[in-house]
């Protein structure tokens, strides 16, 4: 058949002349094989096995890490297509099927550097150093107040990875709010080191004799941004076994997102429960907080960054004609990396913050009505009272710091961390918390009230409101109200817009949110978070969730 096909294929040739050449091939044929060398067949199978065992080792490594997340994804997922209608703007309706979880698992033991003692007046646990420490930590945090928080979260984590003993961490002097405060001013320091003694060691500084032994300075260094746990091990740890002593600055988002569950969970434990405001701090804030529920059974509060330094920073155009642009323009040119920007490009794209007026217009289309009560939380408003002016006739019942704390605010006016913490108290203990912007505050509090139980947090659905924000004089009041209420769908804080991975960890914390028992749902009595029967089963369900100094933290 394949003589025929040669045929087929030359038509100038010969059968015979083929068959010639197939004779030719079968001699060929014919001849020894070379042998195959064995190194080369042995080598091919190591190679084989070693890629077979890498992947095998990755699977089963990772294999627990993704199921975990999976089911965190069924969790949320399930309330989709029930979250479709009208939703309750001041409160969501599903928040009571999720709640905070932070407590430390039995997989999770302590820190091998850990040895606990009790005082005997208080029985309070006291981290005491052990000799297998691999050295002191010292942090600098770097920022605002919130941008430290969460410098000082990682840094719990950090020191807990390297197994080393963590300095109170010091704090930014030397930012645009040239604050300068210490750690000591804003949180209390014996509760920090109390709540977190069974996780990592903690002390307010290292000890003078231990300095004095050193032959050098402590090695300082800063670590590239989110890097994971294995550039601490391979790149920190080794320093810090040699030198000792090390001080890591600029320190805030130096620690990955996407980490193990139980180093995420000590994250929630260091921010939602072991950084606790100093006494002064928190009765003030507890102050307002009182006096706004005084006067209103709910309220929102509304997180104004609107500061110079930040507008500038943007980049964007606000309506303030050449004034604005000339003293914008002065103050950007502090930033000497920064280029050139199309202000209404940056609009449309979502990249600058809504207006006082915009919000307040935002607030209006949702639903909110104009006798609501707002707390504004803001430091410096670029353009002051007339800036403010629509907000305030959109919402009369307007509130500050300033107007309800009157001379108690003046302790505290020089500074402006401390400023900013009491604000922090009376955003998170709001009904409704919203905000212009996305930057720090607004996203360590959206993450601390979906632990504390999903409160309502409205943050501005950024790429479709500067677009919409641009084009509302060219439509009527139902039209811009309707696709407010469109665009907002996924930014009111629901439950299932949590997603494992998703954006900033310390605004998404799923690591640390638990699905409640359906018992606990369907009985109205301990489930429902509208009643104070059911206020009182939930905060008896989240002592349980609490590690076991927690209670002392509720007495106090």
């Amino acid at each position: 058949m394949s003589d025929k096909l040669a045929l087929l294929q030359h038509p100038g040739g010969s059968l015979l002349s083929h068959k010639h050449e197939c004779c030719k091939w079968r001699s060929s044929a014919a001849q020894p094989r070379k042998p195959i060398s064995w190194s080369l067949i042995c080598g091919l199978m190591l190679f084989c096995l070693g890629m077979i065992s890498l992947f095998t080792g990755h699977v089963a490594s990772d294999l627990e890490w993704y199921s975990q997340r999976l089911m965190k994804r069924r969790s949320y997922f399930k309330l989709e297509g029930i979250n479709k209608g009208p939703i309750d703007i001041w409160q969501s309706d599903y928040a009571k099927y999720f709640y905070g979880c932070s407590k430390r698992s039995r997989n999770f033991p302590l820190s091998p550097n850990q040895s606990l003692k009790f005082a005997d007046s208080s029985f309070m646990p006291v981290a005491i150093r052990a000799r297998s420490s691999n050295g002191y930590l010292l942090i600098a945090a770097s920022g605002g107040l919130n941008q430290q928080r969460t410098g000082i979260s990682d840094a719990v984590v950090i020191a807990r990875i390297l197994n080393a003993t963590l300095v109170i961490p010091e704090l930014d002097h030397r930012s645009y709010w040239k604050d300068d405060s210490d750690f000591a001013n804003i949180f209390d320091v014996n509760w920090f080191i109390s709540y977190l003694a069974k996780d990592v060691t903690i002390v307010r500084r290292v000890p003078d004799k231990f300095m004095r032994s050193m032959d050098k300075p402590p090695y300082t260094m800063r670590v590239p941004r989110k890097s994971p746990p294995e550039y601490y091990l391979d790149q920190v740890l080794p320093i810090l076994q040699r030198r000792s002593v090390l001080q890591l600055t600029k320190f805030d988002y130096r620690l990955a997102n996407n980490i193990d569950d139980e180093l995420q969970k000590l994250r929630c434990r260091a921010n939602y429960h072991a950084l606790r405001f100093t006494k002064p701090i928190q009765e003030l804030g507890q102050k307002l907080v009182t006096r706004m529920r005084a006067m209103a059974n709910r309220f929102i509060a509304v997180h104004l960054r609107f500061e110079p330094d930040m507008l500038a920073f943007s980049g964007c155009y606000f309506g303030g004609g050449d004034k604005e642009r000339n003293e914008l323009g002065e103050i950007r040119k502090r930033w000497e990396t920064l280029t050139d920007v199309d202000a209404d490009e940056e609009r449309r794209r979502g990249r600058c913050p809504l207006t006082p007026h915009e919000v307040g217009l935002m607030l209006r289309a949702l639903g909110f009505a104009n006798d609501s009560y707002i707390y504004v939380a803001s430091g410096e408003i670029y353009g002051g009272e007339e800036t403010l002016r629509p907000l305030r006739d959109l919402f009369p019942n307007f509130y500050t710091k300033e107007m309800l704390a009157n001379e108690d605010l003046k302790p505290f006016l020089p500074f402006s961390s401390r400023l900013a913490a009491i604000d922090y108290i009376v955003c998170d203990e709001s009904d409704v918390f919203v905000t212009n912007n996305n930057g720090n505050m607004a996203k360590i509090l959206a993450g601390r009230r979906r632990y504390m139980g999903h409160k309502r947090t409205i943050r501005p659905n950024a790429k479709r409101f500067g677009p919409l924000m641009m084009e509302k004089d060219e439509m009527d009041w139902d039209t811009f109200a309707r696709k407010v209420k469109a665009f907002q769908k996924g930014f009111m804080g629901e439950p299932d817009e949590m997603r494992p991975g998703r954006g900033e960890f310390h605004e998404y914390p799923y690591s640390c949110i638990c699905e409640r028992p359906l018992s606990d749902v369907v009985d109205n009595k301990r489930g429902d978070p509208r009643s104070e029967q059911g206020n009182q089963g939930l905060r008896e369900r989240s002592k349980e969730e609490e590690p076991a100094l927690g209670a002392k933290e509720n007495e106090a």
